[in-house]
């Protein structure tokens, strides 16, 4: 028995029950409304752990690990940015948006909120931001997508793109199968593995002789937080990672979704809890990597878990801890391709094409809408030199600027209109990926910094140019009621 061998068979037995799930939540998937949102009944830890894994993705365990292990200590303030932004989220924006989506005849997506929340008769709103999320979160996908390559190619040797088509045909099918639920229960499970392989990776490897024996190899520069070569627009812009909680998708609907906005702080504090564990031992896995790896560098720093798995478990226990990079990105795919689904659903083939469409024509347009988006994140993936970071950053800024204004101004500003928003939306999208493009000086800023601030200042100018009616006040004081109650 070859040592791949072992390996290939825990990893195998768990994406089987991965799919076992997927058949469970397709039994318990009756209507359109349990596919998109799991019929607002998940409970605080399911919803915790699911928010925490389709979060953090393969980032924690392939991108952040990959950056710490090339510029050590310093790499760290983008976790920070994104510990503070994530309770800002659940403390600001987690049980008005769980309300209020309510309130909004039972609002599913995004889009959908802001239809009712302002007033959006002619459906221009609605389509903006519904063009956005799928821009956007088919790059986001693509992510994913190459995450799961690099996994199988370096494990299996696989060439990538075998390794892509395989990866990419396991996230689809429970997400296909079993909708929300699926997603939410795969996402429990692959939180606590994730965790667990974050825990366990970094102090075997510290407590290993290869390792200790190579303490002087870490230079004081990787030990500073502020290394020299950070300047105030990098830290800023490291920092700023935190601003885009407010704008993505994926986390805003398990909000939505939580059983009652009174399990929302039981939520809070486990999903917290969680993620600041996962930083910990994403920052210890970045430096274990140099440990053991400073003799003979990798090639790609992004696959520093992947090695570190390899050389240092037991075959049988590296299944199992590689199963964990499986559901970091796996986690966060599924969650992407739901809301992309949710959107040509509810947003696009409901609202344009058949209004009267029923439940099980609906279920089947959100099925064919999975494989259309994997199909075209698929297709952008092919590049086997993109970096994970690199397009988590981009979608991460596209969403974060283009939907945090809206969603934080539709939340807390009565006076917030529906050109304001579209105004916020269109700016913030554009600012992105235009800002993208530039490079040099000023330019240089992490684009969710100018993208978020010249999206909030167009949503404040059009709404005082163009105010909102009497429908969206009154509906605005109603909430602000049902808020202190």
């Amino acid at each position: 028995m070859t040592v791949e061998t072992p390996i290939l068979i825990t990893f195998a037995g768990y994406l089987v029950l991965m799919l076992a799930i997927g058949f469970w939540a397709y039994k318990a998937t009756d209507s359109v409304d349990d596919y998109i949102l799991g019929g607002r009944k998940m409970g605080p830890a399911v919803t915790a752990l699911s928010v925490g894994a389709s979060d953090m993705s393969g980032w924690v365990l392939l991108g952040l690990p990959g950056a710490v292990y090339l510029g050590g200590l310093g790499e760290i303030w983008i976790g920070v940015g994104l510990l503070i932004g994530a309770l800002l989220n659940w403390l600001f924006v987690a049980r008005r948006l769980r309300i209020f989506t309510e309130m909004a005849d039972n609002a599913l997506t995004l889009p959908e909120f802001f239809e009712h929340r302002l007033d959006d008769k002619q459906g221009i709103l609605k389509l903006v931001s519904a063009a956005t999320i799928l821009l956007f979160f088919t790059f986001y996908s693509a992510s994913g997508m190459v995450g799961g390559a690099i996994l199988f190619e370096k494990v299996f040797g696989l060439d990538y793109v075998t390794a892509l088509l395989i990866g990419s045909a396991i996230i689809v099918s429970y997400t296909f199968i079993g909708g929300f639920f699926a997603v939410s229960w795969t996402d429990f499970f692959q939180g606590i593995l994730m965790l667990i392989a974050l825990i366990i990776v970094p102090v075997t490897i510290f407590s290993e002789p290869q390792s200790q024996g190579a303490i002087d190899s870490i230079t004081p520069e990787m030990l500073h937080l502020m290394p020299e070569s950070m300047t105030l627009m990098g830290f800023v812009s490291l920092m700023a990672w935190g601003l885009g909680y407010f704008g993505q998708p994926h986390i805003l609907s398990r909000f939505m979704a939580i059983e009652s906005d009174a399990a929302i702080p039981t939520s809070r504090n486990i999903a917290m809890g969680w993620m600041l564990m996962a930083l910990i031992g994403a920052l210890g896995v970045g430096f274990a990597g140099h440990l053991y790896f400073y003799q003979t560098p990798l090639q790609n720093s992004e696959t520093v878990f992947i090695q570190l798995v390899q050389v240092a478990f037991n075959p049988w226990v590296a299944g199992l801890l590689i199963a964990a990079i499986m559901s970091a990105i796996m986690s966060t795919i599924d969650s992407q391709l739901l809301v992309c689904s949710s959107v040509i659903t509810e947003d696009f083939y409901r609202r344009w094409v058949r209004p009267q469409a029923q439940n099980a024509e609906l279920l089947w347009v959100g099925r064919i809408g999975v494989l259309a988006i994997a199909v075209i994140a698929g297709v952008l993936a092919l590049d086997p030199k993109s970096s994970v970071l690199e397009l988590v950053s981009y979608a991460w800024a596209g969403f974060g600027a283009a939907f945090g204004p809206v969603v934080i101004l539709s939340l807390f500003w009565r006076g917030f209109s529906r050109n304001g928003a579209i105004a916020t939306i269109l700016v913030g999208a554009v600012t992105v990926v235009v800002w993208k493009q530039l490079s040099g000086g000023i330019f240089d800023m992490y684009e969710m910094v100018p993208g978020f601030l010249f999206a909030s200042l167009a949503g404040w100018g059009i709404s005082l140019l163009s105010k909102p009616n009497a429908a969206v006040t009154s509906g605005f004081d109603r909430f602000v009621e049902r808020i202190k109650d």
